[in-house]
């Protein structure tokens, strides 16, 4: 992609809350200018669709309370988007543009009218007459619902990228490109949902959805301490300043945290016994659950390689004027909004 202008405003609306990034790009460094977190009422955000539009709407709008510039980037996920890798016989890229819409009818378990599509080759095997193209598709009424409700609380949405792309940018421009014989996990474990995207080669790979995430471990505390939702929450966390932690929740967050990490390692285990990839090199952990110690030590003791979280400021550290209790903690949770403050006003896509 080339791509000019300023950069956009990244908005990621979560199940558990909204995260505002806005990043400012001047003589080849960026600084975060700007971070804004707004939590959501429960049962806001069910299986990536918005139940309660309204609280996402007064949500922005509070956001966006002062702010002049209202160009934005959203992201979609869950079960509306579908990301798939094809190989097809070398071609083109006219060749390509015509017969995507064929292959994306043999791939796409949706109703092509549903839905918006888009292709990227990620490489080609001269040598097999082949290359490898990245297919997604994106439900037309999931994205337009996201857009609406942007619009409602005035703000202008000019892109809409995917969660595990958003990860993969930020990763790509804090750590750099894995090497060519490098096989790099990202792994974004939402409040309810986790999305593994594997790069092997440079490019992805691999990519699956896991409905698992932090709320998991909020209700089994919540459900085996018989306490509210927001003492459980707290107590994830390590108190939150209510007191002491009762001695039963380490224990209930390592039984979720072992199932999770389960979940996880089949998905590692599916991609290597069917990509001929014969191991992994290292694995990032992002997402407000990154924070949850015990998750990254369960995945790194089935996985056997170094896992570590994914600290998005390596992209753009966190300006002078910015109040540092606001980004404390926030390295790894902040990661799809800023993933999407990367995108820029005006993109095109490079031949």
């Amino acid at each position: 992609m080339a791509s000019e202008g300023k950069n956009l405003i990244g908005v990621d609306i979560g199940s558990s809350s909204i995260k505002v990034c806005e990043i400012k790009e001047s003589g080849g460094k960026r600084k975060l200018m700007r971070f804004g977190l707004h939590p959501l009422p429960a049962e806001t955000v069910v299986d990536g669709h918005i139940i309660n539009s309204g609280a996402v709407v007064e949500g922005l709008e509070k956001l966006f309370h002062k702010q002049k510039r209202r160009t934005v980037a959203l992201r979609a996920s869950g079960h509306s988007v579908i990301i798939k890798k094809i190989s097809m016989p070398l071609m083109t890229a006219s060749e390509l543009d015509e017969q995507i819409t064929w292959e994306a009818e043999q791939h796409i378990p949706f109703d092509l009218a549903e839905v918006h599509i888009d292709h990227q080759v990620l490489r080609r095997r001269e040598d097999e007459g082949q290359m490898d193209v990245l297919l997604v598709a994106a439900k037309k009424e999931e994205i337009t619902d996201l857009t609406n409700l942007a619009i409602e609380a005035r703000l202008k949405p000019v892109v809409v990228d995917l969660d595990a792309f958003t990860v993969q940018n930020v990763f790509e421009q804090a750590y750099g490109l894995p090497q060519p014989n490098e096989t790099v996990v990202l792994i974004h474990v939402g409040a309810s949902l986790a999305t593994v995207n594997i790069l092997a080669e440079g490019t992805t790979s691999f990519t699956r959805d896991i409905a698992n995430g932090g709320n998991t471990i909020t209700e089994e505390i919540q459900r085996q301490l018989s306490i509210s939702r927001e003492e459980a929450e707290a107590y994830k966390h390590g108190g939150d300043g209510r007191g002491i932690v009762p001695r039963e929740v380490p224990e209930i967050i390592n039984q979720v945290v072992e199932q999770l990490a389960g979940e996880i390692q089949r998905s590692l285990d599916f991609y290597l016994a069917t990509s001929g990839d014969s191991d992994l090199s290292r694995v990032y952990v992002s997402g407000g659950t990154a924070n949850v110690r015990s998750l990254l030590d369960a995945i790194q003791e089935r996985a056997r390689v170094p896992v570590e979280m994914l600290d998005c400021f390596r992209v753009a550290s966190p300006d002078a004027k910015l109040d540092p209790m606001t980004v404390q903690g926030r390295a790894a949770e902040a990661a799809v909004a800023m993933g999407l403050a990367l995108r820029k006003e005006r993109e095109r896509r490079s031949a």
